[in-house]
């Protein structure tokens, strides 16, 4: 078995598509639209995608079971985490294209430099920086 794909239900694909585009650096995987609305989209992300697939998706595949992310109060107990060489500079970006500041980037006793920020579909994202083997882009 491998990891496929991280998947977030939203209201509005394009939009969710167009921000993380923006905010982060990312390209457009895939976009299947039908009857004029897009209802799901990639990104690539690297090894992974992220996903966006529809609230009507969402609600044809689960049948009513499972919680809508909302930007709206605490963010859920998940996060993304993205790896960037400046974390400063990224995490900048990412709010200035629309995400809400959660915690600053600090230097965490491990030396690794953490942010948190929240997109605008309410998803808790950490941008940190690279640690051992891992490699950033930017």
């Amino acid at each position: 078995m491998k990891y496929g794909c991280t998947l977030i239900y939203v209201e509005d694909v394009m939009k969710t598509l167009e921000f993380y585009e923006k905010a982060f650096g990312f390209e457009r995987a895939f976009v299947h639209e039908e009857h004029g609305i897009v209802d799901y989209a990639e990104l690539k992300t690297g090894e992974v995608a992220i996903g966006f697939a529809s609230y009507d998706l969402g609600e044809m595949n689960l049948k009513n079971k499972y919680e809508k992310i909302t930007a709206k109060g605490n963010p859920v107990g998940l996060e993304i985490v993205f790896i960037a060489e400046d974390v400063e500079a990224s995490t900048s970006k990412a709010v200035e294209a629309g995400a809400e500041l959660i915690a600053k980037p600090t230097e965490k006793p491990w030396g690794q430099t953490v942010s948190y920020v929240r997109s605008i579909e309410g998803t808790l994202i950490e941008i940190c920086s690279p640690m051992g083997d891992e490699e950033a882009e930017e």
